[in-house]
């Protein structure tokens, strides 16, 4: 009995942490739509939507009382007649484009999107110029190459040290 179990065991052991990652949805079986098509499309709008106490975590991922509050409003608007964008800029004109977990690449977020490209491509020419300055910057005072004599003399110094 004992050696039929070990089989079930390593597959427990092996499964598990496979499984951890995986999310759960918080949905309750009373918020459920009874239409499978309308709760399909409850369900993809949940996923875009941030819960604001969990921060991020989307409404149809959080337990919270306040994502469960989301979720009923985003259905009650599906069973409303709403459509999908209808639904979503319902939720954003309430709680603010904070809401979304996707913000908008428009209006004020235009910056936010732009600035990490536009930071490369400063810090990109910045990079450039420093090297190509560094490259071509004139050799500084005694860094020159060294005269016939300095070397006789410098390899005098060096054969005297040698010996010593």
């Amino acid at each position: 009995m004992i050696r039929a179990l070990r089989p079930l065991a390593l597959i427990l052991a092996l499964g598990l942490p496979l499984a951890a990652p995986l999310p759960v949805f918080a949905v309750q079986p009373d918020e459920v739509l009874k239409d499978p098509l309308m709760e399909k499309r409850a369900r993809e709008i949940s996923k875009d939507l941030r819960c604001l106490v969990c921060r991020n975590e989307s409404i149809d991922e959080s337990t919270s009382d306040l994502a469960r509050d989301l979720r009923l409003l985003v259905r009650e608007r599906l069973v409303a007649g709403d459509s999908d964008g209808e639904v979503i800029d319902f939720i954003v004109e309430r709680f603010g484009e904070y809401v979304l977990l996707r913000p908008l690449p428009g209006g004020a977020n235009a910056i936010l999107w732009a600035a990490g490209p536009v930071m490369f491509v400063i810090a990109l020419g910045g990079a450039l110029v420093y090297l190509r300055g560094r490259r071509e910057r004139p050799k500084a005072p005694g860094q020159e190459a060294l005269s016939t004599e300095e070397e006789d003399r410098l390899a005098k110094i060096m054969a005297e040290d040698k010996l010593s």
